[in-house]
């Protein structure tokens, strides 16, 4: 186990992982060039909830409990994800609003989100390779909170309202984060961890 932690393996299985920049979140290889989940877990019958691009960076779960993949991913449930996002140059205010108040993308207005300009860079471990930085341009990072995963959504919101994301690493969803790990390393929840989370709604039959 890459992090380091020894588990009781029980029958339901849930994972947390803090996947690098360019790994597929996904276990088969349709890229030669591409890492995929199957160089980092070997825990069998484990599958993503939800994804992650493979140039985006951070908090992963894999479970083969039907019922919490089921209450992380679907967006009855609204679940809170939470990014921080290296955008190109710095956003004003005005641009943040409409983060916020919601932006039009692919066709679809995101929901109302909460966002704010970090006062300095987050103290996260070098991106391998690092992003391109151009010449007196400056950069900024933005926790950005959704309630919904569209694809690619953190990345066409910026890009919507003139500041492009460089570099984008999920810090969280629900309560759950990364805490101490680094990237490629993963752990089990704990069993208090999977009931808060299956605490959403107890009456939820999933079949």
């Amino acid at each position: 186990m890459t992090a380091g932690k020894q588990h009781k393996r029980n029958q339901n299985r849930t994972i947390l992982f803090y996947k690098p920049y360019g790994v597929l979140s996904q276990f088969t290889k349709d890229n030669p060039d591409r890492r995929t989940l199957k160089d980092y877990i070997q825990i069998p019958d484990v599958y993503p909830v939800g994804r992650l691009d493979w140039d985006s960076e951070g908090l992963m779960l894999l479970t083969n409990n039907g019922r919490l993949q089921h209450l992380i991913s679907h967006p009855r449930f609204g679940h809170q994800r939470t990014y921080w996002a290296q955008v190109e140059r710095i956003p004003d205010e005005q641009a943040l609003e409409k983060l916020r108040t919601g932006v039009s993308i692919k066709n679809y207005f995101t929901k109302p989100a909460l966002v704010k300009l970090l006062p300095q860079a987050p103290d996260l471990p070098e991106r391998n390779p690092p992003i391109r930085f151009r010449l007196n341009v400056p950069t900024a990072w933005l926790e950005m909170t959704l309630i919904e995963g569209k694809n690619r959504q953190v990345r066409r919101m910026t890009a919507s309202v003139g500041f492009p994301t460089l570099r984008l690493v999920r810090v969280s969803i629900a309560h759950l984060s990364l805490e101490d790990l680094q990237p490629g390393q993963w752990r089990y929840l704990s069993s208090a961890e999977s009931k808060k989370v299956l605490s959403v709604n107890r009456s939820l039959s999933y079949k």
